[in-house]
């Protein structure tokens, strides 16, 4: 009997393990708080990547939740204005900040240590204004229509977990497909944590985390066209990997922000275009 207590042991130890890097990713992808003995090693920050869609079920539901409670206080515009605002302070503006930065880096940018370098700024410049005023607003009008055209609030919060973890995981398939970009960060130690790649086992666990909202949504509205939303997802991502692999040779942190902030947009844009095509 004592045989088993040692495979019994290595169970227990992984499962601390993992909720260790759960918190990791936690503290990195979000401003919510984490134990204090977290881990900041950048190792332990490459592996916690895998939880990246996992943190979008949080982020989602925090919105959704803003989003339930607003409605009893405000007309469906300010309480999907509150659950936008709740997201970015959820985040810190972290993908929001690397979006910007991209429109600025290759709005202004004529070559690759040009795109790096305006990149790497933290002012936001025109670019970066206007790229991310726009999409702010797609969003929220976005939103505004899937929560006035949608009649269950359940598929709605099932919607809003969706948006964020699978365009999470979009981010991911880019960390999977490509080198990071920034020669000069790896040279000196100070590489963004994503930039060290994934094992597949990481892949494809970082997939059934990522797709498992929109399966639940498609089990419960048993509405399988819901699937066919990946390939304009996927057609985004593609773009902007295309554009990364073009002028700069690689992803970067900001990169991968804005595919994150991208193909969620795109994703609330299937739906309202799948309501409005079967008018």
């Amino acid at each position: 009997m004592r045989k088993r207590a040692f495979p019994v042991r290595l169970k227990t130890d992984h499962r601390t393990i993992m909720l260790r890097l759960f918190f990791t990713a936690l503290m990195f992808y979000t401003r919510l708080p984490v134990p204090a003995s977290t881990d900041h090693d950048p190792t332990a920050l490459n592996r916690a990547t895998v939880f990246f869609p996992l943190i979008g079920w949080i982020v989602g539901g925090l919105a959704a939740a803003a989003y339930g409670i607003g409605t009893v206080l405000f007309p469906t515009h300010l309480a999907i204005l509150l659950s936008i605002i709740v997201s970015i302070l959820v985040t810190g503006a972290f993908h929001e900040d690397g979006f910007g930065d991209v429109c600025d880096g290759f709005g202004g940018g004529w070559n690759k240590a040009q795109i790096l370098t305006i990149m790497k700024d933290s002012r936001l410049g025109t670019y970066g204004f206007v790229g991310l005023g726009l999409l702010l607003a797609t969003k929220f009008l976005a939103l505004q229509t899937i929560a006035e055209t949608e009649g269950s609030p359940w598929t709605f919060v099932l919607i809003y977990l969706a948006g964020h973890s699978v365009s999470r995981f979009m981010a991911i398939t880019v960390i999977k497909t490509m080198t990071y970009a920034r020669e000069d960060d790896e040279a000196t130690g100070k590489a963004k944590p994503v930039a060290q790649g994934l094992s597949n086992g990481q892949f494809l666990l970082a997939a059934v985390l990522g797709l498992l909202p929109l399966v639940g949504l498609v089990l419960k509205t048993e509405l399988w066209i819901y699937l066919t939303f990946l390939l304009p997802l996927w057609l985004a991502r593609t773009y902007l990997a295309r554009l990364y692999q073009r002028w700069i040779g690689g992803y970067t942190g900001d990169g991968l922000g804005a595919v994150q902030q991208l193909t969620e947009v795109v994703f609330y844009l299937s739906f309202v275009s799948i309501k409005w095509i079967s008018l």
